[in-house]
């Protein structure tokens, strides 16, 4: 089958478009889903470039996020059925995990598509009953793959780690990624209102046009927490959303108001964080960090979005044999929203 794989770790060049890839066969409580569009995530870049303990089976395909339709189902398996149309939750759990009767399994040790487990980006792929979600008929493939991964992990954090209410304030540190734009339109929905950090005004202009309340041009306000601070009284925000880590954290903590909350959702610019152990006790700050979410969060965040609520934010569409260009788009910055393979 067709896929787009890693030959190993490295640049753009280990992205590769391949033919030869053996058809996955379910076994037992499994479904088999033809794929019609995957989307890509920064995840993919960095597990290009490979970290220490990082072990992978070469070629190794890529993609956490995917929707399709089911071709074959193995045993013991009523939920679904062949020509469902399927979208899917990328968190593997193993089958006999604990977790899995806990509502939150993605406290333990998951794996993620894409990551530690193969990917979307391929005609087929095998996955557990639990990791899907059936589709409306009508509702777009790519439209439906595009928002998985940074839907639970903005979800899971607002509104089940966050506890964002209506009425509360928000500061989103970023405008253009997968996970902000989601944010954005989840604040929204919640009741709040949405502050946007954007590196430039063209970035500034697309987070006002899916929702944001106020934009702050980070070309003109490089101390954007001082200017968020005038903005609201001096208060600061109920929450700050911050998935830069190392660049910005010192000055989340300085947009957020006393006996706020920072959430954490990444580290994209670095780990490393000098924190003012002061400003945090003094202001009753509360750092909560989040990855990913439990399938019932993926399942109300899915909900919104096929009822109209929440619209995916596509800024390329290519097809599977452009998986390295579409990497490059999103190692470049070049869209506003996500990069969508379509099969």
């Amino acid at each position: 089958m067709r896929a787009a794989v890693l030959s190993g770790h490295g640049g753009a060049e280990v992205v590769e478009y391949v033919e030869d890839i053996p058809v996955p066969e379910p076994g037992p409580g499994e479904v088999r889903i033809k794929i019609a569009a995957a989307a890509l995530n920064r995840l993919d870049l960095w597990v290009r470039a490979g970290w220490r303990g990082l072990e992978l089976d070469f070629p190794h395909v890529i993609c956490a996020d995917g929707a399709g339709t089911v071709d074959a189902v193995g045993n013991g398996v009523r939920a679904f059925a062949p020509g469902d149309r399927v979208c899917i939750d990328p968190t593997v759990v193993a089958p006999d995990d604990p977790a899995l009767y806990s509502g939150l399994e993605n406290q333990t040790r998951i794996a993620i598509l894409g990551e530690h487990h193969s990917g979307t980006a391929a005609e087929h792929i095998v996955l557990p009953q639990r990791n899907l979600m059936k589709m409306p008929a009508d509702f777009d493939f790519g439209e439906a793959a595009a928002v998985g991964l940074v839907g639970v992990t903005a979800w899971h954090s607002l509104i089940t780690r966050g506890g964002l209410k209506a009425g509360e304030s928000v500061l989103i540190v970023g405008a253009g990624g997968g996970v902000n734009s989601i944010s954005i339109q989840i604040a929204k929905l919640a009741g709040a209102t949405v502050y946007v950090v954007g590196s430039d005004s063209e970035k500034c202009a697309a987070a006002a046009a899916i929702g944001a309340d106020v934009t702050i041009n980070r070309e003109d306000e490089p101390q954007w927490s001082r200017a968020l601070y005038k903005l609201t009284n001096r208060r600061g925000v109920d929450v700050v959303v911050d998935n830069v880590g190392a660049a910005t954290l010192g000055q989340s903590m300085r947009a957020c108001r006393i006996g706020g909350r920072i959430l954490i959702v990444g580290g994209t610019s670095g780990y490393g964080f000098e924190l003012n152990v002061a400003q945090l006790f003094a202001r009753h700050i509360s750092l909560i960090g989040s990855t990913m979410g439990p399938h019932r969060d993926y399942v109300a965040f899915m909900e919104q979005v096929f009822a109209g609520r929440i619209k995916a934010v596509i800024g390329a569409r290519l097809p599977l044999s452009e998986a390295r260009r579409a990497q490059g788009i999103l190692e470049n910055n070049e869209v506003f929203g996500k990069v969508v393979l379509e099969l």
